[in-house]
């Protein structure tokens, strides 16, 4: 058989902990008797995490690139300054290259004017590319607020559970202390032996080592809790107990439907499959030719004789790429593996969040099954101590007994709340899986 201590501790590691001050959250002053709600916990959560902050400056970094695609779209300007005040007058070559004109003393200003007057799509897809990788970045945003939600849900509910048994713990406590003291009144009296004080009392002591222990589960899942939230400061405020949990749908094909179209972390992959679809066509137009227009316009202060005082000048020019050792055909190549490769991504997406939902939502049909049996179990250990104490004042039964129906009775109790708020996590785990805690 499980002593109370190992199995109040065991139990006491799958539930959650109690909550710290929001002050740091929420710029208000709040006392530790201020019940923190759920809400109020993921607000906080989603207005400190780091995660959250930083998600959603990745999203706006990402918009700001589709800018930078269009610029292309728009004409290019110039303004130069040039001097040239020791030529030697009447050069035409200078050693390396040569030059079209003679050199010859100046000082001139002027601009310069460049616009892209068409090169056969390349922009527009590489500006289409930008814009989905953009949206891509906008649902991993989204999926962030969504763990932060799912987080702050699973941090909540842990705390709750671990004060649930920490009260169990206690309530246990209290009555070996209780029995310890009645059974070494009754051996006083010599109406008890000797041998069942002892054995109270190394039950009371293990009561104490439990709830020692089941105070430190619960400091430990109030620590996640501040974490989930992104606070500074330990939350210490109690948790308001949430409402009963509701039924689960049927059968989970309709959230299967909302997954696939909420769930962020597929829209992110989606949007990443068209970005990578219009980059690969965006690489097939490197071959084909672009065409601008070029002007140019200014004045000659200073210069020399042969010059004028002027300038202005404008024309196009004509790119048509021939041979560049195959370095398109290779970029070209890439794009469209890269392309074919998102596709598969996305098909296997689609295989992932099909098992998470049905998996969260066979594991929430169980814990939700579960709350009818602990709720019996709890009435038959309840009754099982009553008979098994009734025995023991009777002298029909030992203090053996005794323990046993006390720990079945306790571990009942721990079993229940355990069942409780087993279900809210995994309903929230389901509420993820189906993309409903966007």
């Amino acid at each position: 058989m499980i002593s109370t201590r190992t199995y109040v501790f065991a139990c006491a590691l799958l539930l959650p902990l109690p909550l710290q001050s929001l002050s740091a959250q929420t710029g208000q002053s709040q006392t530790p008797s201020t019940p923190l709600t759920l809400a109020q916990a993921e607000s906080a959560a989603l207005t400190n995490q780091p995660r959250m902050l930083a998600a959603q400056l990745r999203a706006r970094a990402a918009t700001a690139r589709i800018r930078q695609a269009r610029s292309a779209y728009l004409p290019t300007v110039a303004f130069s300054v040039t001097g040239a005040l020791t030529a030697d007058t009447g050069t035409a070559t200078a050693a390396g290259f040569l030059t079209t004109s003679a050199l010859s003393d100046r000082f001139a200003y002027g601009g310069n004017l460049s616009q892209l007057v068409t090169d056969f799509g390349r922009t527009s897809a590489l500006v289409g590319s930008v814009r989905s990788n953009a949206e891509a970045q906008r649902e991993m945003a989204t999926l962030t607020h969504a763990q932060v939600r799912l987080n702050v849900r699973a941090a909540y509910y842990q705390v709750l559970g671990a004060e649930a048994v920490l009260r169990a713990a206690q309530s246990a406590q209290a009555n070996r202390h209780l029995v310890a003291r009645q059974l070494g009144a009754l051996a006083a009296g010599e109406l008890r032996s000797t041998v069942d004080v002892n054995f109270a009392e190394v039950l009371a002591s293990e009561a104490d080592l439990a709830v020692v222990q089941a105070k430190s589960v619960v400091a430990q899942q109030r620590a996640s809790l501040t974490t989930a939230m992104g606070a500074r400061n330990a939350v210490t405020s109690p948790l308001e107990d949430p409402a009963a949990p509701d039924a689960l749908p049927p059968d989970p094909d309709l959230l299967l439907r909302q997954a696939q179209n909420q769930r962020a972390d597929l829209g992110a992959t989606v949007a990443q499959e068209r970005a990578a679809q219009q980059f690969a066509s965006a690489e097939k137009r490197l071959s084909y030719p672009t065409l601008g227009v070029l002007g140019a316009a200014g004045q000659i202060p200073y210069h020399d004789h042969t010059l004028q005082d002027n300038y202005a000048a404008a024309g196009f020019n004509l790119n048509i790429p021939i041979f560049n050792g195959g370095l398109f055909a290779a970029r070209r190549s890439e794009a469209e593996l890269e392309a074919k490769a998102r596709t598969e991504d996305v098909q296997q997406m689609h295989l992932e969040v099909t098992e998470e939902v049905r998996s969260s939502w066979q594991r929430a049909s169980e814990a939700f099954q579960s709350l009818d049996v602990t709720a019996r179990l709890v009435a038959q250990s309840k009754e099982a101590l009553r008979l098994a104490e009734a025995r023991y004042n009777a002298g029909l039964g030992s203090i053996v007994e005794l323990n046993e129906a006390q720990m079945n009775e306790t571990s009942a109790e721990i079993s229940s709340a355990n069942a409780n708020y087993l279900y809210l996590s995994r309903r929230a785990e389901l509420d993820f899986a189906a993309g409903l805690l966007n």
